[in-house]
């Protein structure tokens, strides 16, 4: 078989967890019974080893996917010489219990003449270390291992068995079925039953259908985005959606792990956890577009980590969490898989999740301050988090860290560390100030002071007349597109603008942008990468800031062709224009939201509206 590329995919998801369907009808990526649970299909990082769940017509096809309007229900098209037909997958909400319970759902559809679908059923549990047991029985079929419990139903009427032709090969269920225009059946795959394989009647499996259907459609109604590029958001959202734990409110930065940088490269990274810079960024993009319970969750999940200050050694908070929130994060390789098109190691866990990255604790508090300024206040025990905190960084912001981009090189004093620093403390002292809350304003003040003086002195290259990435070099780092956002410097200002002119030249191909040269700039990795849509869009935002709309419009406009299919990005574009890095990426569609939100005003304005 020819391996689906990273962009062949759409996205499901129940809110606990999410799996990746390929345009072939192949579930190739899929945890159970969380985000950042083992494997059971992870065809996309190795097709013999990671495990896959298929079902496509048994002769030779061509195929189309889109989402039903407004949903996360995947649809799969195909068509045959004989007839059309269509697999709908979804899986129903799980609701904010953690649960060990979820249902893969495979609707199959045949819409004309005549279609013959195959399925085949090979799970791999725990990344395929764990042997499984494999029971047919009169309905369906359990593939059980001594910590998880996969059960297949069958979606049929009592009088039509003769549908389905039913076989156990080594382990792995084989099925096909056979179906004429009108007839809809298929199979529901699910986690912790509580019985037996079941028969389950069409009747019930439309109405998992409908519900599915109703909960995302009554969801997207509560956007109040009207905007010029309002199915783009709308697509974002839904899939920002689809990457939060809904028990805790923890966001993922993406549903995968080990899809490479650079394809056979090595950077290839666990991204299935929480980061508290990704949580802060989404606070900002969901409340912009209206989601205020979801912002309110994730600012619940922030404030919980702020206020438990279980930190290591780099501060009283870790850069990232598992979605429960607790911060065992070991990193370990899969040394037998083969990884996406020979990219190896393929890597479970994230060692970074240790470093001293001081950024985060000005987005922290940046994003708390956007929420606490539209009513989501905070209340007492936060504050007293918020102010240690503070403290805490008052003693520490000035020395060497890992950074934003997590390098492995060593430390360096970085301008955008340095940057968010400032932030934090001039947010604590707003909200000190709008409230009345007892605070060290005094010391904040001097630091957020001294900060700035620093950064304009060291973080500015007279030579370059630019902000460098940290202080003593030369290099650029798309990270500082931010200077402007988090209203450090005026966007109009003749160092900002110099500075975009600089990253124009350097960073900038086209509509895309680099995060730096890894070539000036050594981050302890071999190899390189693509361009980071994180900061394409980042780099719109900038410009509609700047007042070179014209530029900002065209850029975004480009960005939007490197989307898959069904609307989604993952982190990079490679230099081909594929779709590279983990999929689909939080930071990517976040920061999507925020420059089609910036870039919307700014038109607005020129045109006096």
């Amino acid at each position: 078989m020819t391996e689906a590329a990273i962009s062949d995919h759409g996205l499901i998801g129940d809110l606990q967890t999410a799996a990746l369907v390929s345009t072939d009808g192949s579930i190739d990526w899929f945890c159970c019974p969380r985000f950042d649970s083992p494997s059971v299909f992870g065809a996309l990082l190795d097709d013999e080893r990671g495990g896959h769940f298929r079902v496509r017509p048994r002769h030779d096809y061509e195929s189309k996917q889109m989402y039903f309007p407004d949903t996360a229900v995947l649809i799969t098209r195909f068509t045959t010489e004989a007839g059309a037909g269509e697999v709908v997958d979804f899986m129903p909400p799980s609701g904010r219990e953690a649960t060990r319970n979820h249902r893969l759902v495979r609707m199959l559809r045949c819409i004309r003449g005549e279609m013959s679908f195959e399925v085949d059923i090979a799970p791999r549990f725990e990344y395929g270390r764990r042997a499984h047991r494999t029971e047919l029985t009169e309905h369906g079929a359990v593939f059980s291992t001594d910590a998880l419990t996969l059960t297949l139903h069958a979606v049929r009427e009592p009088d039509d068995a003769r549908l389905a032709q039913v076989r156990v090969e080594e382990g792995d269920v084989r099925a096909s079925i056979d179906l004429k225009a009108g007839d809809v059946r298929g199979v529901v795959l699910e986690s912790a039953a509580d019985g037996p394989p079941r028969e389950i009647r069409v009747t019930e499996f439309q109405a998992l259908f409908d519900d599915t259907v109703a909960f995302w459609q009554s969801w997207l109604t509560r956007s109040t985005y009207t905007g010029r590029w309002r199915e783009t958001l709308q697509r974002s959202a839904i899939t920002l959606k689809l990457m939060t734990y809904a028990p805790s409110g923890g966001l993922v930065a993406a549903p995968t792990t080990g899809l490479p940088e650079q394809v056979g490269g090595e950077r290839n990274w666990d991204y299935r956890y929480t980061w508290v810079r990704d949580a802060s960024f989404s606070i900002y993009a969901l409340l912009r577009l209206g989601f205020t319970e979801e912002a309110a969750q994730f600012s619940g999940w922030l404030r919980d980590r702020v206020a438990e200050r279980v930190g290591g050694e780099g501060g009283p908070l870790n850069i990232m969490y598992r979605v429960d929130g607790s911060s065992d994060l070991k990193e370990e390789s899969l040394e037998n898989w083969s990884g996406y098109r020979g990219s190896r190691p393929v890597r479970i866990g994230n060692g970074a999740s240790d470093q001293l990255q001081l950024d985060i604790y000005g987005e922290a508090l940046d994003s708390i301050y956007f929420a606490d300024a539209r009513g989501l206040q905070v209340g007492h025990r936060g504050w007293i988090a918020i102010r240690e905190l503070l403290d805490w960084l008052a003693e520490h912001w000035d020395q060497p860290e890992e950074g934003i981009w997590e390098t492995r090189g060593g430390r360096q004093d970085f301008t955008y560390g340095r940057l968010m620093s400032w932030v934090a403390f001039d947010r604590g002292i707003r909200m000190a100030a709008t409230h009345g809350r007892p605070a060290a304003v005094d010391r904040w003040r001097g630091a957020r002071d001294a900060i700035y003086d620093q950064i304009m002195t060291k973080g500015w290259n007279s030579d370059r007349k630019a902000f460098v990435q940290h202080y003593g070099s030369e290099v650029l780092d798309s990270s500082l597109l931010r200077m402007s956002s988090v209203g450090f410097i005026a966007p109009q200002d003749p160092m900002w603008a110099s500075t975009l002119r600089a990253m124009d030249s350097e960073l900038v191909t086209d509509s895309l942008v680099y995060r730096y040269d890894p070539g000036a700039s050594p981050d302890g990795l071999l190899g390189s990468e693509g361009t980071f849509s994180l900061c394409s869009f980042m780099y719109v935002d900038a410009l509609a800031r700047a007042g070179r709309l014209d530029d900002a419009r065209l850029a975004f406009e480009k960005m939007l062709t490197y989307a898959n299919h069904v609307g989604l990005f993952s982190e990079e574009i490679a230099i081909t224009g594929e779709q590279i890095g983990n999929f689909p990426q939080a930071f990517t569609h976040l920061a999507l939201i925020d420059a089609a939100i910036t870039l919307d005003e700014a038109l607005d304005r020129s045109a006096g509206r």
